[in-house]
């Protein structure tokens, strides 16, 4: 009896443990008609094979009036891509199309939308320097922020 006791505490233990590996994955992230992210930076995992942004809009504003989209690329990239997602348009959801200078992207949201996007880390290493922004054009000067990833 005391063994099938140990083995189930184990099992429980061992599957908490697995959950807080797969939250430590996935990330929500809140943008709001006053062109705030909640986060500054977002800490990421070297062990995570591939993560998850939730990027949550808590305004009321429309999306062709106060969009928002979450973005990744690295930092010496982020002005440029951010400048390029401008030109690119709404249609593009302002990043530019088939830019390799892009790690990842949503979709431009409105006010209380959701979206996400998930990708892998394979390519991205510890210690790099990467910015999350919102390309919505002028967005990028105040909502961004960094994405780091640690072991």
């Amino acid at each position: 009896m005391m063994k099938i006791i140990k083995t189930v505490l184990i099992t429980l233990i061992v599957s908490q443990a697995n959950s807080v590996v797969a939250a430590s994955c996935e990330q929500t992230i809140e943008g709001n008609d006053m062109l705030q992210f909640n986060l500054k930076e977002i800490v990421m995992s070297s062990t995570c094979s591939e993560v998850t942004i939730n990027l949550k809009h808590t305004g009321q504003l429309a999306g062709n009036i106060m969009g928002h989209n979450w973005v990744l690329s690295k930092t010496e990239d982020f002005m440029a891509v951010a400048l390029a997602g401008g030109s690119a348009g709404p249609s593009e959801n302002y990043v530019p199309l088939n830019d390799s200078r892009v790690i990842a992207s949503t979709v431009i949201i409105g006010g209380g939308e959701e979206t996400s996007v998930t990708f892998s880390l394979a390519s991205l290493g510890i210690g790099e320097d990467y910015t999350f922004f919102c390309s919505f054009p002028g967005h990028y000067a105040i909502m961004k922020g960094a994405f780091i990833i640690t072991n």
